[in-house]
């Protein structure tokens, strides 16, 4: 069985950054990816907006991605396997398969950074026929940007993600006409610059509180049934409308690829493991970081995020993490959807918690508190669904549950 200090499962942006800090913090790490090439979904995402947070430059994706591969191959304590699928995690044991057949990795911490994956068509219970060209966003970028295919000549997009939104934009460009973005929530699930570089600077219409009813085709896409949907997305059959398509682009929400630690504490709500303030799950040995701890809208972020993850598994690895004390929980109000971590421990100094609220708040003041005494404040000018944030305050004196609440 080989051993390592540090073992990273994943080797997109959330990966390639986890494994970089934890050699730069004096461990000897395993980077493991399926695909034959670092660099994930950023591969594939050639517009630009990238780096502008880690780099401190605007990027496009691939370019990116190729920074860190760069970094990555020029660190000696990093060992790459690609074309490699992870089987199995139990106690520290990675079990992987790749060209060398079945191994078997002992390590002292394991970092999570497998992304996510979209929701399909299957997953939503889209209703109506199953014809050719109901495609995820992803698949669909993909398939322009990489294979040089164009997926539709009359396209609907169903939900307001990111990728659906860039795509709008892009299938346009190579002379697609875009009908309509249908977003089934009062708000757009994706950022306010995407909305207005991708469908306002385009005349794309986005149409809120609606959705497909129904997929018409027998062996491609004829059109679909659409229409406004009440407070419980319930369809009201009054709105009922045609629009003629002959491509369905899905861009409804990304799922964590937990399925390899199904043995973690998850969240309801982002599907991902259960943090604290160290990026740990219940696992002390294994970390969690980037998509597969809960969706950011910033790749920048998801680097940021598992910069600080390898730089604690590093020093778990080589027992200098501090050790666990009294458990402190954060609790949230009911107007945010999360927060994360969920848990910290008792002791001095700051922590970043990050959130996302359930409906857009406009200057209104964030306040984190344990029984009587304010721990901080922030000020929100507005903060809207579609973008995580962040709030840094000072957990000295916190000896029980702290609330945070919007005033």
């Amino acid at each position: 069985m080989l051993e390592t200090d540090v073992v990273v499962l994943g080797g997109g942006p959330a990966g390639m950054s986890a494994a970089l800090s934890a050699a730069e913090n004096g461990s000897k790490v395993l980077l493991i990816e399926r695909d034959g090439v670092l660099g994930g979904i950023l591969n594939q995402c050639i517009h630009n907006g990238f780096g502008l947070h880690y780099f401190h430059e605007e990027l496009t994706g691939p370019e990116f991605a190729h920074r860190f591969r760069t970094m990555v191959e020029n660190e000696k304590n990093i060992t790459v396997l690609l074309n490699t699928l992870v089987t199995k995690i139990e106690d520290g044991v990675v079990e992987f398969m790749g060209s060398g057949g079945v191994q078997s990795v002992k390590a002292k911490a394991v970092v999570l950074a497998l992304g996510c994956r979209e929701r399909t068509a299957g997953n939503i219970s889209l209703c109506g026929t199953r014809p050719m060209a109901i495609l995820t966003a992803g698949t669909a970028q993909k398939m322009v940007n990489v294979d040089g295919k164009m997926v539709g000549k009359n396209v609907v997009i169903l939900g307001s993600g990111d990728i659906g939104l860039i795509m709008a934009r892009r299938l346009t460009l190579e002379g697609a006409k875009v009908h309509a973005v249908l977003e089934i929530n009062k708000t757009s699930s994706g950022l306010r610059r995407n909305i207005m570089q991708c469908l306002e600077d385009f005349n794309i219409p986005i149409y809120y509180s609606t959705t497909i009813f129904e997929v018409v085709g027998k062996d491609r896409v004829e059109g679909v049934y659409y229409g406004q949907v009440d407070e419980n997305y319930n369809p009201i059959e009054s709105t009922r409308k045609f629009l003629k398509c002959d491509c369905i682009i899905l861009s409804v929400g990304l799922v964590p690829e937990m399925e390899i630690a199904s043995f973690v504490s998850k969240s309801r709500v982002t599907n991902g493991a259960v943090v604290n303030e160290f990026y740990q799950t219940d696992k002390p040995w294994l970390f969690s970081c980037g998509n597969i701890l809960h969706v950011h809208d910033l790749v920048d972020n998801v680097a940021l995020e598992a910069k600080q993850a390898g730089k604690f598994a590093s020093l778990y690895a080589q027992n200098k993490l501090p050790k666990r004390q009294k458990e402190i929980m954060i609790v949230a109000s009911d107007k945010f959807s999360y927060v994360l971590p969920s848990k910290i421990f008792e002791g001095s100094g700051q922590v970043e918690v990050k959130f996302r609220l359930k409906e857009k708040v406009v200057r209104k003041t964030l306040v984190a508190k344990c029984g009587a005494n304010i721990l901080g404040k922030r000020f929100i000018l507005a903060g809207v669904p579609g973008e995580m944030m962040s709030f840094v305050f000072d957990k000295n004196g916190a000896q029980k549950e702290i609330n945070l609440n919007i005033e």
